[in-house]
């Protein structure tokens, strides 16, 4: 499975975001390429402690019972549910954005993976 923490798997990454323009059609979903980097930027600001979420009583209950289904090596199915607090509906600045994602997942590749494993997830 690639990493973000391999050098050669971010800078794969990091290309694809390059490639992207504000013209750049969705291939599945209903956000704009200015939306779909912001929504990419939110949980990893999550798993880097910057915000904090809320998590909902549904997600103590189950989470734990699901978390193996998703942080597992297969990619997620389309139209999957995730937090409303990842769903972007406004209009965002693509090149902002572009370079948030980016940003954050530089920064993302340098930090040590084991200091994140007590982050909360909204679910």
């Amino acid at each position: 499975m690639q990493s973000i923490y391999e050098a050669a798997t971010l800078k794969e990454i990091l290309s694809r975001i390059d490639k992207l323009t504000p013209e750049t059609k969705n291939l599945w979903g209903k956000m704009d390429v200015g939306q779909m980097l912001a929504h990419c930027s939110v949980p990893i600001e999550v798993a880097l402690g910057d915000v904090e979420p809320q998590t909902t009583f549904i997600g103590r209950v189950i989470g734990p019972l699901i978390k193996s289904v998703i942080t597992n090596e297969k990619p997620f199915k389309r139209n999957s549910p995730t937090d409303k607090s990842f769903i972007m509906t406004d209009s965002k600045d693509f090149q902002k954005e572009k370079a948030r994602l980016t940003s954050l997942l530089t920064r993302l590749s340098n930090t040590n993976p084991e200091s994140m494993g007590n982050r909360k997830h909204p679910f």
